[in-house]
């Protein structure tokens, strides 16, 4: 939960930002290791090894900062602080949801990430053909160069892989409990998305803006997402209606109206056989820009809206917008980049 989070500021204007070169990147500069120390399976200590085993291997140099999730924010800061001072990168070891947070210090920073992942799924990982296996990412990023990747902003904050309001934050809230009790495994992710999904009740009703393009829907969920690899899996893939696909100069949007148990049940079982996209009461779409104006109780402010993995509130209306400044991500390029490419599997 991140009531409270303080943003980092983040830069999308393409008039005010022109394009730039990928910040220079020093070989032999010190790179700094992010390591969020309650992130994954491993302890702390096997974390440090695969990645001191790693930088022996290719002779390289490390600083290995480790924290808890309450310090991410203020490590991750510092640390894009100090790799634009040195022309070095920041490297994020964790899930998705730390991966987000140091995201948006190395965005705003405009300094080089790269990622050693500990998550349950890792698709912003795999999309980007970093390995699922921390030992096979740790050596791949030693040998790779910073490649531009898209990232999307919900109002004041970046996010990698999706965002969302209704009912999917109540699925991530139920997913993090049931990973509590009976341990991080996609199994106990799944169970604990489908008890969720068959007591969804509460309706949103929104006022969607997308340029000229105005509509009022009523839905148990909108899902945003900037990652062609999990709409995929989904089978929610939305057909090719603007420049680009989801992750690549669009983002897809998904939204579940409201239906009954049974209908709800056959839900779950298409999106378990990875065909969400036919299942009746799904809509999906790309845009580049949305405004999202849900209707609120009396004495009500905020929404609950979760971004890769973090379920937070902010005032509406909800802006989701692709950003036009990317994020310079390490990624191996050529025989290495083939060679390590995790398969897209679920």
């Amino acid at each position: 939960m991140t009531e409270g989070f303080q943003p980092v500021p983040i830069e999308g204007d393409s008039a005010q930002h022109p394009a730039r070169a990928a910040p220079h990147l020093d070989p032999a500069a010190t790179l700094l290791f992010v390591i969020n120390a309650a992130a994954g399976a491993l302890d702390v200590d096997a974390k440090r090894s695969v990645i001191e085993s790693a930088l022996a291997a290719h002779g390289r140099k490390g600083e290995l900062l480790t924290c808890q999730p309450a310090e991410l924010l203020g490590v991750a800061t510092e640390a894009a602080a100090a790799a634009v001072a040195r022309s070095t990168a920041v490297i994020a070891v964790g899930g998705d949801g730390s991966l987000n947070t140091v995201a948006q210090a190395a965005h705003a920073a405009g300094c080089i990430m790269g990622v050693i992942p500990y998550g349950t799924f890792n698709y912003f990982a795999r999309t980007h053909g970093i390995p699922s296996e921390p030992a096979a990412a740790a050596r791949l990023l030693l040998d790779a160069r910073p490649l531009p990747v898209q990232v999307g902003a919900i109002n004041d904050r970046v996010f990698l892989v999706n965002a969302s309001l209704g009912v999917y934050p109540e699925l991530l809230r139920d997913r993090e409990a049931y990973k509590a009790r009976f341990g991080r495994s996609r199994w106990v992710a799944f169970v604990a998305a489908c008890a969720t999904l068959l007591r969804a009740q509460r309706r949103l009703r929104l006022h969607i803006e997308m340029g000229s393009t105005v509509r009022d829907v009523q839905t148990l969920t909108l899902f945003v997402g900037n990652n062609r690899l999990q709409l995929q899996q989904f089978g929610a893939d939305p057909e090719d209606t603007i420049a680009g696909t989801p992750g690549d100069g669009s983002m897809a949007a998904l939204m579940l109206r409201p239906i009954g148990t049974l209908s709800m049940l056959g839900l779950m079982l298409h999106g378990a056989m990875g065909r969400l996209g036919e299942a009746a009461g799904v809509e999906s779409f790309e845009f580049h820009h949305m405004v999202v104006k849900p209707t609120l109780a009396p004495g009500r402010k905020k929404v609950v809206v979760a971004f890769d993995g973090e379920v937070t509130q902010m005032h509406a209306p909800i802006e989701f917008r692709v950003l036009d400044k990317p994020l310079y991500l390490l990624q191996a390029t050529g025989a290495a980049a083939t060679a390590d490419a995790p398969q897209a599997v679920a």
